[in-house]
C-alpha cells in the first residue's frame, strides 16, 4: 500500500516535469528538422556545433544549478524558507560569472575544431553557430535556478504551461530566422535562444502574478548573499562534474566520428541519435527530479524511513521504462531516421544503431534516478567517482578498441556507451545499498543550518565536516 502511494506521489511531481522536459527538448528536434532541410553540409556543422554547445556550455549550466536542488529541497522540508531565496540568488549569479570564460571559448572554437581534425566546412558553419547561441547560455541561468526553486515548493504546472507556449512559437521563430531573414545555422541559435527568454519571461510573469506563499526575493538581504556560499560551492562544483563527466563523452563520441571512413555520413547521424538519447532522457530524468525533491523533503524533515522508500521505489519505476524504451526503439529502428533526413547512408547507420541505443537506456534510466537519490542526499561526490570510472576507465576504452581495433566502426562507439551504463548502473546500486539513510537525515539538518549563514557546531570546514561523510 505504501509503495503504491509513493508512486503516486514520485508521479505527480515527474508527470509535470515529464510533459515540461518534453516540450523544451522538442525545440532542438524542431531546430534539427529545419537544421537537415539546409543540407548536408549545415546538418554535420550544426551537428557538431549543438553537441558542442551542449557539453561545453549547457552541461555546465545545469551541472551547477543542481548544487542547490539538496539545499532548497532539504531546507523546504525543514521549514527553513528563507535559505530557498538564498540559495536560488546564489546560484543565479554564480551561473551568470561562469558564462563569461564559455563565451569566451565559443567565440574561439574554429581554431579548437580544425585542431581536433573535424571537417574544415562543417567547422565553419559550427563556428557562426556558436557565436550566435551565446545568448542561451543567459537565458539559462536564469531558467535553471527558478526551475528548482518552484519544483522544491511543488509548484510545476506553471513552468508546463509557459513550455508550452514557447514551443508553440518556436516553429515560427524559426521560419522566421532562419527561413524568411535567411539567416541559415544562425537563425536556427538564435530561435532556441529566443525560446528560453519565452520561458523565463512566462516565469518571472507567473513569479509576480501569483499567490504563492514563497518568492525568490522574500528573506533576501545584502548580507545573506555574502553568507552559505560554502555548502552551496561544495555541492555545486561535483555536481557540475558528474554531469559533464557523462555529457563530454558524448562530445567525445562526436569527435571520433569525424575521424572515421564517412565522417559527414557519421557526424551528421551522431547529432541526430544523441538528440534521440536526450529525448528519452527526459523520463528518467523527471523521475530522478522527483525522487531527489522527495527524499531530500522527507530528510529536511527528519523521516529516513520515507527517503529510503522513495528511492526504491523510484529505481523500480526507471527500470520499467528502461525495457520499455528498448522495446520501443528496435520497433522503430526502421523509420525513425526518416524523421531527420533521406541521405541513404545517415538512414543505415542509424537503423543500425538504434537496437544498441534501447539496450543503453536499460542501463542508463535506473543510473539517471539513482543520481537522483545522490541530489536528494547531498552527495554529489559519489556521482563524480562513478561517473569518472563508468565512462572513462570502462566506456571509453571499450568504444575505442571496438570502433578502431576490432573495425567495428560506428558501431563500437555505441558498443562503448553500453558498457558505460552498465558499469555506472552498477556501482549506483551498490552506493544505494550501503546508504546510512539515518546518518543522511543528520546530515540534512546540518545542511539547511550552514546554507543559512549559520554556524554547525563550531566547524569552519564544511567540506570536511559536513560532505565527505556518505555513508
Amino acid at each position: 500500500m505504501q509503495v503504491g502511494e509513493e508512486v503516486l506521489s514520485l508521479g505527480k511531481i515527474a508527470g509535470p516535469i515529464i510533459m515540461t522536459t518534453l516540450l523544451i527538448h522538442s525545440r532542438s528536434v524542431i531546430s534539427m528538422l529545419f537544421l537537415s532541410h539546409l543540407g548536408k553540409e549545415e546538418l554535420a556543422g550544426g551537428s557538431l556545433a549543438m553537441g558542442f554547445g551542449n557539453i561545453t556550455g549547457l552541461s555546465v549550466i545545469k551541472g551547477l544549478s543542481m548544487g542547490m536542488d539538496a539545499i532548497c529541497g532539504q531546507a523546504y522540508g525543514a521549514k527553513r524558507y528563507s535559505v530557498l531565496s538564498q540559495t536560488f540568488y546564489r546560484t543565479f549569479c554564480l551561473l551568470l560569472l561562469i558564462s563569461i570564460p564559455i563565451s569566451i571559448l565559443w567565440l574561439n572554437v574554429e581554431p579548437i575544431f580544425l585542431y581536433l581534425g573535424q571537417d574544415p566546412e562543417a567547422t565553419k558553419i559550427a563556428k557562426v553557430y556558436m557565436a550566435a547561441f551565446i545568448p542561451e547560455l543567459i537565458a539559462q541561468s536564469l531558467l535553471h535556478p527558478m526551475r528548482t526553486f518552484l519544483r522544491v515548493q511543488g509548484i510545476t504546472t506553471p513552468l508546463t504551461i509557459a513550455a508550452i507556449c514557447a514551443v508553440l512559437l518556436h516553429p515560427l521563430m524559426n521560419y522566421i530566422l532562419t527561413i524568411y531573414f535567411k539567416l541559415g545555422v544562425k537563425g536556427i541559435a538564435l530561435a532556441l535562444a529566443c525560446n528560453t527568454f519565452n520561458l523565463n519571461l512566462g516565469l518571472i510573469i507567473y513569479t509576480v502574478m501569483s499567490e504563492a506563499p514563497f518568492k525568490p526575493w522574500h528573506g533576501v538581504t545584502i548580507l545573506s548573499m555574502f553568507q552559505g556560499w560554502r555548502p552551496l560551492l561544495a555541492l555545486a562544483l561535483p555536481s557540475f562534474l558528474s554531469v559533464c563527466l557523462e555529457w563530454w563523452w558524448y562530445e567525445i563520441m562526436l569527435f571520433l566520428c569525424g575521424l572515421l571512413n564517412n565522417p559527414k555520413a557519421s557526424v551528421a547521424a551522431m547529432g541526430i541519435l544523441i538528440q534521440t538519447t536526450g529525448l528519452l532522457y527526459n523520463f528518467p530524468f523527471s523521475i530522478g527530479a522527483s525522487i531527489s525533491t522527495r527524499v531530500s523533503q522527507a530528510l529536511g524533515a527528519g523521516r529516513p524511513s520515507c527517503a529510503h522508500r522513495t528511492a526504491m521505489t523510484g529505481l523500480l519505476m526507471a527500470f520499467a521504462f528502461g525495457i520499455s524504451a528498448f522495446v520501443l526503439l528496435t520497433a522503430l529502428r526502421s523509420w525513425w531516421g526518416k524523421l531527420f533526413t533521406d541521405e541513404p547512408q545517415i538512414l543505415d547507420l542509424i537503423t543500425t544503431v538504434l537496437p544498441i541505443l534501447g539496450l543503453c537506456e536499460v542501463g542508463n534510466s535506473p543510473q539517471t534516478a539513482a543520481c537522483g537519490v545522490l541530489t536528494g542526499t547531498a552527495r554529489p561526490k559519489d556521482g563524480v567517482l562513478i561517473n569518472l570510472c563508468s565512462f572513462y576507465l570502462i566506456g571509453l576504452p571499450v568504444a575505442i578498441l571496438t570502433t578502431f581495433k576490432f573495425k567495428f566502426g560506428f558501431e563500437g562507439l555505441w558498443f562503448g556507451l553500453l558498457a558505460a551504463q552498465i558499469s555506472c548502473l552498477c556501482m549506483m546500486v551498490y552506493t544505494l545499498i550501503r546508504t546510512d539513510w539515518k546518518h543522511q537525515a543528520k546530515r540534512a539538518d546540518e545542511l539547511t543550518l550552514a546554507a543559512g549563514g549559520k554556524d554547525v557546531g563550531g566547524k569552519d570546514d564544511l567540506e570536511t565536516s559536513l560532505l565527505t561523510t556518505d555513508h
